[in-house]
């Protein structure tokens, strides 16, 4: 399954490739076209969600595709507005109606929004629409360790992935830690720190001018080595091949260090910390 794109097998037996298409504003006929021209590159998993508003965009891309849906893994996200139960599942189904698909391959609730306190009736419902057969992975988005743990001891089912905001900015050293150790796949969302505008860019730019890669690449190298399942957004044909050319060199201890070395305590993009932050 994509080409040369490695793949990771999630606690539920799902395999998925350890980079996939971030499809954030790709819509109507030109995200379709690109998120096509992905597919036709060799991008087997592609992000979407509720409210990115372009699940059919998605949708009308593995259309047009020649690639057989059974070897894509396409995902989607509940909003924070449907998580009581009955909502959450006509949520999923609406998501598959938009998409015209029978089934997601990884359905995640995009935030906890803890205040609301209905985070775990959500989970309820994507545990049910995985019995139902529309969805073969459940997880998570942006869950901090003791939301992971409330999931597991009231329903006593664990995410398959937890997509958390992490890029050299931000390394999550102690989240992804928590994920290892309970077997849940760690997933990167804006691994550039959109657009790498925050990062001491002279560290990244020295280690890619040492491999003759570019600073994306060495970046996402350096989620691949962390274990960590990227998902880097690109409408460009070019960006789209260059993202997914990272599997022909590695990156030394001490440049894996040198990057991580960039985190800040208060490195968040936008200040969503999952505690506080809500999205609807």
């Amino acid at each position: 399954m994509g080409n040369s794109i490695p793949e990771i097998t999630l606690n539920d037996g799902l395999k998925v490739p350890v980079i996939g298409l971030g499809t954030y504003k790709l819509k109507g006929n030109n995200g379709a076209t690109s998120i096509q021209h992905a597919i036709d590159l060799g991008y087997r998993l592609l992000d979407s969600a509720y409210n990115y508003e372009n699940e059919g965009t998605v949708g009308e891309a593995v259309r047009r595709s020649s690639v057989p849906r059974s070897e894509l893994r396409i995902t989607s996200k509940l909003p924070g507005r449907y998580h009581e139960y009955d909502q959450a599942i006509t949520a999923i189904q609406e998501s598959l109606f938009r998409a015209q698909l029978d089934y997601y391959d990884l359905y995640l609730i995009h935030w906890p929004n803890p205040s609301k306190d209905l985070y775990v009736e959500a989970w309820q419902a994507l545990i049910d629409a995985k019995k139902w057969g529309l969805i073969r992975s459940i997880g998570v988005c942006n869950f901090l360790p003791e939301h992971l743990a409330r999931l597991e001891k009231e329903t006593g089912v664990k995410p398959s992935m937890n997509q958390i905001e992490l890029h050299p900015f931000f390394n999550q050293e102690e989240q992804r830690k928590y994920h290892e150790e309970k077997n849940i796949a760690t997933q990167s969302w804006s691994p550039f720190t959109r657009g790498l505008k925050h990062i001491n860019i002279d560290t990244i730019r020295k280690i890619a001018d040492r491999h003759k890669k570019t600073i994306p690449q060495v970046v996402l190298r350096w989620h691949y080595q962390l274990g960590a399942i990227s998902i880097p957004k690109s409408a460009s044909p070019q960006r789209q091949f260059e993202n997914i050319t990272i599997f022909d060199f590695e990156l030394a201890q001490e440049e894996m260090t040198a990057i991580s070395q960039l985190s800040q305590p208060d490195g968040r993009i936008a200040n969503q910390d999952p505690a506080v932050y809500e999205e609807f």
